[in-house]
């Protein structure tokens, strides 16, 4: 696929530790006989964590590597590659390392473009401690993203739905949460070396964040040497991408609901981040894994539901034990007994054949046992919670098929106290009509567990004003200048429109829906009045409906503002394959959150609004 995000990425970081000299096509490593330092702060150690290994850095003649901000000593005759974003922080101290005189040479490199204030800094600074020759160069590499798959990056931006949900935010500081977000998106298409068509909903959020990456896109094309040059001529609009912008809002519940499938569960049960998780070894003590596309049984099953992944580990099993016999038969070996190599005996070409398959089959072994181990411990989180209850009965809710007696059942049952709470907000975005009566019962049950109410009751109070928005007429609706409130009045109205088929039969998400009408690019009434922006054409063009400009595409990224999850990235890959032939479809977010971080940035805003009981749901996850 042209679109290889994780590709590109590693590329780029594989030139700038090769002293962003070009890669000889022969080799992906880089040149070794130069051996470097490399300094990085903890923003880029996430961005380089999931993508290259300590392995891979040695590779590229790495032989240090440190954290910015701890003390280290001088090594003279080295030079130094700094990883780092352009912070004053960092810049200050750069200039002392320089000053100094560290290591032999420094070689910047900035996670995104460096603001002209710090660069003069940056001069006048190694200028004064006569240290200017030591900069070899300096980089600004777009590389403020963090990839966590081939077609899954998150901008590690914390805490954004809060912030721009925030009551008390001010015209400033929206600006300056959307110019973050644009910032991430701009070094994800410079990534890439793409233009792409922008869709988005019309209002909050989502509109501001495309129409200003719209508009740093026309400023970046007007310049000579712009970083999309050498994606070659204009390339006519259908073979363009289709970026998707949309807001968390669109579809609140994703973001809250358990999910059963082994992705999603392992990243809202145990926590998965960066791709790494800890769960208790079989023998006592933590272990750590790797989760990623190195891992063949992750790529390939990590869309199943749990109890297809728990058959697929005991087949996988079965499997490694008959290769494992029908190699012991061949050379004369034990039955049934572990592949260790030491029982070889028999002719030369089946003992050939048997160590050649050695490496491979303890390979496949070490894959069953991790994913035994992490199954284990999710299946002890199920029974524990009765989380395949949450699932059944927060998709019975979902399409409206629940009895209050099995809703009561389920907040009176095990399970944390943030599930409890989770499931009462799913209740209240499911319900077309509150019923007060029914609110305070689930209320009370959430107090008589001692759960904080306060993201219940924000949800409740931004239902309330969606429904007095939806009532207000077209003329009192257009003097509502605070962009906050326009968004608290779509904010559950996407979720509530039609929320009887919100989960279909086929568990087809709205986003996955909405993104299926923009690739195909027919007319599509839950998609019509959707903006268009096309950074290459004339001002005049943007955000109208040409007609050219609305597909079919064959790639997509589709990109969530105020938080993403594995659900969702799970429907969107589902659907790429669905498709005929199959899409090409990317999905980002401002940062990637369990059902348990969403609905602590819900608490975190009900309190800023008053809301809620003394009682804190934190300490029960």
């Amino acid at each position: 696929m042209s679109l290889n995000l994780r590709q590109k990425q590693t590329e780029c970081i594989a030139r700038m530790l090769n002293l962003n000299q070009p890669i000889n096509a022969s080799s992906t490593t880089a040149n070794e006989e130069v051996y470097k330092i490399l300094i990085y702060d903890r923003f880029c150690q996430n961005i380089l964590s999931p993508l290259i290994h300590v392995k891979d850095l040695r590779k590229h003649g790495v032989t240090l590597y440190f954290l910015i901000d701890k003390d280290r000593n001088p090594v003279h005759d080295v030079p130094a590659v700094y990883f780092v974003q352009p912070t004053p922080n960092n810049i200050n101290r750069i200039l002392s390392d320089a000053s100094r005189s560290l290591y032999h040479s420094f070689h910047l490199n900035f996670s995104t473009s460096i603001p002209r204030p710090l660069l003069e800094n940056l001069a006048s600074g190694t200028l004064a401690s006569d240290s200017i020759q030591r900069i070899s160069k300096v980089h600004d590499q777009y590389l403020e993203f963090i990839t966590l798959e081939d077609n899954l990056f998150s901008l590690a931006d914390k805490s954004c739905f809060v912030q721009l949900n925030d009551p008390s935010a001010g015209d400033r500081e929206i600006e300056g949460i959307v110019e973050k977000v644009v910032n991430g998106l701009f070094c994800v298409l410079a990534t890439l070396a793409i233009v792409p068509i922008i869709r988005c909903p019309r209002g909050g959020p989502a509109e501001m964040v495309a129409s200003a990456l719209d508009q740093r896109l026309r400023d970046h094309l007007l310049s000579k040497n712009n970083l999309f040059s050498e994606a070659g001529n204009f390339v006519s609009s259908f073979q363009r991408p289709v970026l998707c912008i949309f807001d968390r809002n669109f579809e609140l519940a994703v973001a809250i609901q358990h999910d059963f499938r082994y992705r999603p569960l392992v990243h809202d049960v145990l926590g998965l981040r960066l791709n790494r998780l800890n769960v208790q070894g079989e023998k006592g003590g933590m272990r750590s894994y790797e989760l990623d596309s190195s891992d063949p049984f992750w790529a390939a099953n990590g869309s199943l539901e749990f109890p297809a992944v728990a058959e697929e580990i005991e087949t996988q099993l079965n499997k490694y034990k008959k290769d494992v016999d029908e190699v012991n038969k061949r050379t004369g070996g034990t039955h049934g007994a572990e592949f260790d190599g030491t029982d070889l005996i028999g002719n030369t070409k089946h003992l050939m054949n048997a160590v050649n398959s050695l490496p491979e089959l303890t390979e496949r072994k070490q894959v069953i046992d991790k994913h035994t181990n992490i199954a284990t411990t999710l299946l002890s989180e199920i029974k524990q919670r009765a989380l395949n209850n949450y699932v059944k009965t927060e998709n019975a809710m979902m399409r409206g098929t629940l009895e209050w007696k099995d809703l009561l059942g389920v907040l009176k049952g095990p399970g944390t106290k943030m599930d409890k709470l989770r499931f009462a907000i799913l209740y209240l975005i499911s319900s077309e009509t509150i019923n007060q009566s029914e609110v305070d019962t689930v209320e009370a049950a959430l107090r008589e567990s001692e759960v904080d109410t306060a993201a219940f009751q924000y949800v409740k109070k931004i239902k309330a004003l969606n429904a007095s928005f939806a009532s207000a007429n077209s003329a009192s609706r257009s003097n509502i200048v605070d962009w906050a409130e326009k968004l608290y009045g779509q904010s559950i109205s996407a979720v509530t429109a039609g929320v009887k088929n919100l989960l279909s039969g086929d568990k087809q998400l709205a986003l996955a829906r909405a993104v299926e009408a923009l690739i195909e690019g027919r007319p599509n009434p839950e998609i019509d009045s959707y903006l268009i922006f096309d950074p290459r054409a004339p001002k005049s063009g943007s955000g109208t409906s040409s007609s050219h400009l609305k597909g079919p595409f064959k790639e997509a990224i589709v990109f969530m503002i105020g938080g993403g999850n594995y659900v969702e990235y799970c429907s969107l890959q589902e659907l790429s394959q669905q498709q005929q032939p199959p899409k090409h479809i990317i999905y980002g977010a401002t940062e990637l959150l369990t059902g348990v971080d969403f609905v602590e940035q819900l608490t975190v805003l009900g309190q800023k609004m008053g809301l809620g009981n003394v009682a804190s749901t934190s300490s029960a996850q």
